[in-house]
């Protein structure tokens, strides 16, 4: 049990304002001295970063789908440590959930396992007497849920506040603060930015900060929130830490640990970092946006889902960090990524030169796919053993083709396989919260002492799991990588660095799914002989003269027999058409009319629908669906991997 000053700061749904208040409000108590603390409930890592900046330390995400529900308060008290007051910003509305189980991961859950009071921000602007019933409502709806106040925001005139001040002393109800029209500044920047104007210190991030503080001062009543947060009870249960998530042996090396991010935040959760720390790492920041080169001496690096796919531009432009990234996975060390960073490893990302470790290549969709998955590891691999379920979280619009490689990072119900295993690289778009498997982090220190040493000698094959039961995180004991290779039949020294040869398209099996696939194949066959259009990438073997399979491609090209001469049948085609009549020079399928009187009708001058019949020996209509102008692709929705929800 620990005695922490905290808040809940909800809504009735998003677009109230709850998370210029809770910044702001963060915000006012550091200008006054009181030290804070920050939390978003759900993954958002844009809003916990900006709850940070305001808060003065690092925000962080209580997402009860991701962690597990009996771990929010211990990781809550870890965080809170030290602060005078606690505040929680919500996710959508209070009794709102991403999943359709608000009674396990909404808001409202975090707030009754915290045992926290909730103050209800409300956009009144278009609401008068109405606002009482809607308030009542929520505070009797879930009775272990308590709703300590109201804060009015948007209030039209003094005669405005008055009558809803009346209406909710008629239901005992507090007001807690009220904030005219244009009190709350709409500073903070577009979520597109993500948490990277924080962890950049941008002064357009400080500026918005220091001004929603300055909002929320002169409107709302800081003395009894301050008091409504100190009658909160006690937390419940012991205070997570992570050198006991860790738990055992921690190595005696310390290698160093490139964690991706920028001089204010990384881009991950924070709690990543703090594992890795524990489990024996010396973590430094790399920013993939700004630095040139990894950290002197890096062993391992994690890149996280933090970093938003808008930057694809100053990611393609940082080449010598590309280049460096290229060797070092090449070379064997370890990489973790995670969201964005897939496109990353990947050839091209919208066009643009990426760093070319995996042979993928990423176009921005229409739809956004975000949403939790229920994943399990086909088999070992850098961060978990084979069989291994853990949950994480999805949230982008890049489609990356193709979806795995030949062993994937994870397979989840309803979807195709996802992500790539390839040496001691593992990618995929699917976040982690590692404070729900803290194994990951001692698995990737293991793997970064002991180096690339592992991949020397042939190709081995990972052996399937004894245990066909998928066995639950948290996971084994770390062990030592062995090499994945794109084809093992293909000697040691002609590996290629790509899990497939260039101009072979994506299988069927693995095509993106998430929200659109292509109608067409993501490469047409390269003819024999011709050089592929990309550079070989940093890999320095030369690519082998055989195929995939290690045989000689026939002299045909990538058929496998030549063509017979008639076509494609056995037999040589026939003198006469398949009336018996003979047979027109422009083939069974042209558009010329036999003569005149051979049907024993004249040739109509115009078409049945009286439309001019086309010229004889004109190209023959294309058949089957056309599509869109201008579009290559066909929207093709998939149930188990799209939803079209913005959390906020």
């Amino acid at each position: 049990m620990t005695a922490q000053p905290r808040l809940v700061v909800s809504a009735p749904s998003s677009g109230h304002g709850k998370t210029a208040v809770a910044v702001g409000l963060l915000a006012a108590c550091v200008a006054r001295g009181i030290p804070a603390a920050g939390f978003k409930v759900g993954p958002d890592h844009t809003d916990a970063a900006y709850l940070g900046l305001a808060a003065g330390r690092p925000g962080r995400n209580l997402d009860p789908r991701l962690v597990g529900a009996q771990r929010i308060a211990p990781l809550f008290a870890h965080g809170a440590a030290g602060a005078q007051l606690a505040v929680i910003e919500g996710a959508m509305g209070l009794f709102d959930s991403l999943t359709g189980q608000p009674e396990v991961d909404g808001t409202a859950a975090v707030a009754a396992s915290l045992r926290a009071p909730v103050v209800l921000v409300v956009d009144v602007a278009a609401m008068g007497h109405s606002l009482a019933a809607l308030v009542h409502g929520f505070r009797m709806f879930d009775e272990m849920v308590h709703l300590g106040g109201v804060i009015l925001n948007r209030v039209a005139s003094p005669r405005h506040e008055q009558m809803l001040r009346t209406a909710l002393d008629d239901i005992g109800m507090p007001v807690l603060g009220a904030l005219r029209r244009g009190d709350l500044p709409n500073v903070l920047p577009s979520r597109a930015h993500g948490p990277v104007p924080v962890a950049h210190r941008t002064v357009e991030a400080s500026r918005a900060v220091r001004r929603l503080g300055e909002a929320v001062a002169g409107g709302l009543d800081l003395e009894r929130l301050m008091g409504l947060a100190n009658a909160a009870p006690s937390v419940p249960g012991p205070i997570w830490t992570p050198a006991d998530a860790v738990g055992g042996e921690v190595f005696e090396q310390r290698p160093i640990v490139a964690l991706a991010g920028g001089p204010g935040a990384p881009y991950t959760y924070v709690e990543t970092a703090e594992l890795l720390t524990a489990a024996g790492a010396d973590v430094v920041v790399v920013d993939p946006l700004r630095d040139e080169a990894l950290p002197a001496g890096t062993r391992a690096l994690v890149v996280g889902a933090g970093l938003p796919e808008g930057y694809a531009e100053e990611l393609s432009a940082n080449r010598r960090l590309c280049n460096a990234v290229a060797k070092f996975a090449h070379d064997g060390w370890p990489v973790v990524a995670e969201g964005v960073a897939l496109p990353w490893l990947g050839r091209d990302f919208d066009g643009r030169p990426m760093c070319a470790v995996l042979d993928t290549s990423t176009v921005s969709g229409d739809q956004t796919v975000a949403g939790y998955r229920e994943a399990t590891a086909p088999t070992t691999s850098l961060l978990a053993p084979a069989g291994a379920r853990i949950t994480g979280y999805k949230q982008h619009r890049g489609i990356v083709t193709p979806r795995a490689g030949a062993v994937p990072a994870w397979t989840w119900s309803g979807g195709n396989p996802e992500g790539f295993v390839w040496r001691q690289v593992h990618a995929s778009q699917l976040g982690l919260h590692w404070a729900a498997a803290p194994e990951i982090a001692k698995r990737v220190v293991s793997a970064a002492i002991a180096g690339p040493a592992a991949l020397q000698g042939p190709p081995q094959h990972l052996q399937p799991p004894q245990n066909t039961q998928p066995i639950q995180i948290p996971m084994a004991h770390a062990v030592p990588m062995v090499p994945v290779a794109a084809s093992s039949a293909m000697p040691h020294d002609q590996q290629v660095l790509f899990e497939q040869p260039y101009g072979q398209p994506a299988s069927p099996a693995i095509a993106d799914e998430d929200s659109v696939a292509y109608a067409q194949a993501a490469s047409p066959a390269m003819p024999h002989g011709q050089q592929s259009p990309y550079p070989p990438g940093p890999h320095p073997h030369p690519r082998p003269p055989e195929g995939p399979h290690s045989h000689p491609r026939p002299p045909e090209g990538p058929r496998a027999h030549p063509r017979p001469p008639e076509g494609p049948y056995a037999h040589p085609r026939p003198p006469e058409g398949p009336h018996g009549n003979p047979r027109s020079p422009e083939g069974p399928h042209s558009n010329v009319w036999p003569p005149d009187g051979q049907h024993g009708n004249p040739r109509p001058p115009e078409g049945p629908h009286g439309n001019p019949r086309p010229p004889a020996g004109g190209p023959r209509p294309a058949s089957g669906p056309v599509p869109a102008t201008g579009s290559g692709v066909a929207s093709v929705p998939d149930l188990a991997d799209t939803a079209d929800i913005t959390v906020s």
